[in-house]
């Protein structure tokens, strides 16, 4: 059988080289960095179970984990706290999207200021959290007037941001007026030639955008953000209002690529006109609000999701809040009514259960300890195989 390493090679080899090595690096970092990457792992090795509970099918972000909950500012223009990644979106049993975020909290919450016993009270909150919202079968929603907690703090925080902040965070000024600030972490060069089509491309766009027609496009860069999408096609562009020249937006387009999940789902998929379709198309159904700008984009045959850049720190920090409990406990009680709430939202939309079966799934509860015990099991197993990972990964680079 192939190594965890070898496994990984194998599921990234089509994306970008240099890219994969930076994924491959920040993998190695933690056992959470390395599980955030590898979901592709997460779910080749969940198909293999014989005697895993049976759900209903709902759609799922398919990748659901503590750093895939974050702010966005919707097409309202209002802030809100939801599920905020659907790279890996698809028709799947609902019960796959619980495990692997029950899974996520073993693993992202393991520190010695977070005793174990705290840790399996958290996940049974989650899942209990999550039944109930199935059992009550409305959808809710959180932004800045209806959320609670460190959430509320949040989101308050976060809509005290100015413009001018996340300007001063992604640029800087020169001769021409503004440019893209290039740290060769987060945002790199683009080759000059290809620099020009991409803009060219979006300016296109933006001409026949009637929101954005006033808009130019200033700068661009290549971006690098989260673990698992890193090594796919992702730009950030600067647009410059022509009528008002010290208003900008920032906008990015990053490549839609099929779900890891595709291989082991057994539910029968829509038709979507390409990947970057399927990617909003299950976004929409699952958030209450939409990111501003949200739409398909084609660049070189190449399909595209393209949205407004999401606020800098726009995730909460789980770092700085492993020792307040009471923190805890409201943000994943949060996290686990916006899970059912999304399945709920989606719910008799092209092969998803409907909300009688979801509610009916609530009221069950043999498959609440299996789930929890499969994921506090299978967090063991993550940190087995980063520590696999990081030997094998070590020798890589002096054999180079």
């Amino acid at each position: 059988m192939a190594s965890v390493f070898e496994r990984i090679k194998k599921f990234n080899e089509n994306r970008l080289p240099d890219m994969v090595q930076l994924k491959m690096k920040a993998m190695a970092d933690s056992p959470f960095r390395f599980f955030r990457g590898t979901c592709h792992l997460f779910y080749e090795d969940l198909s293999s179970v014989k005697k895993f509970p049976a759900s209903p099918q709902t759609w799922i972000c398919g990748d659901l984990h503590l750093e895939n909950f974050g702010s966005f500012k919707g097409n309202n223009r209002m802030e809100y706290f939801d599920l905020n990644d659907f790279d890996e979106s698809i028709l799947a049993p609902c019960a796959w999207e619980v495990v692997r975020m029950l899974t996520s909290i073993y693993v992202g919450l393991s520190s010695p200021q977070v005793k174990q016993n705290d840790i399996d009270e958290l996940a049974e909150l989650f899942v209990n959290q999550y039944a109930e919202t199935l059992k009550i079968g409305k959808a809710r929603y959180i932004d800045p007037r209806t959320a609670t907690g460190i959430v509320h703090k949040f989101l308050k925080n976060i809509k005290k941001r100015k413009e001018k902040d996340l300007i001063s965070k992604l640029a800087y000024t020169e001769k021409g007026g503004y440019a893209i600030k290039i740290n060769n972490l987060t945002h790199f060069k683009i080759e000059r030639d290809l620099k020009k089509e991409l803009k060219q491309s979006l300016n296109a766009w933006l001409n026949k955008t009637d929101r954005l027609n006033d808009y130019k496009v200033k700068d661009a860069a290549f971006r690098v953000a989260g673990t698992g999408s890193v090594g796919c096609k992702r730009y950030m562009f600067m647009l410059q209002d022509d009528q008002i020249k010290n208003k900008f937006i920032f906008v990015e387009l990053k490549e839609a690529m099929q779900s890891s999940l595709s291989p082991y789902v057994k539910a029968k998929q829509p038709s979507w006109p390409s990947q970057a379709d399927r990617v909003i198309g299950v976004k929409k159904r699952m958030q209450n609000v939409s990111p501003a700008l949200l739409s398909t984009f084609n660049f070189k045959g190449i399909n595209y999701v393209l949205q407004e850049m999401q606020p800098m720190a726009d995730k909460v920090n789980f770092e700085n809040i492993a020792g307040n409990r009471k923190d805890l406990r409201s943000v994943l009680t949060d996290m686990a009514t916006l899970t059912a709430s999304a399945q709920l939202r989606s719910g008799g939309i092209q092969g998803s259960a409907i909300i009688d079966e979801l509610t009916a799934f609530g009221n069950e509860i043999d498959w609440q300890s299996a789930l929890k015990l499969y994921a506090k099991n299978y967090a063991q197993q993550v940190v087995k195989d980063y520590e696999a990972y990081v030997v094998d990964y070590k020798q890589s680079l002096l054999d180079i």
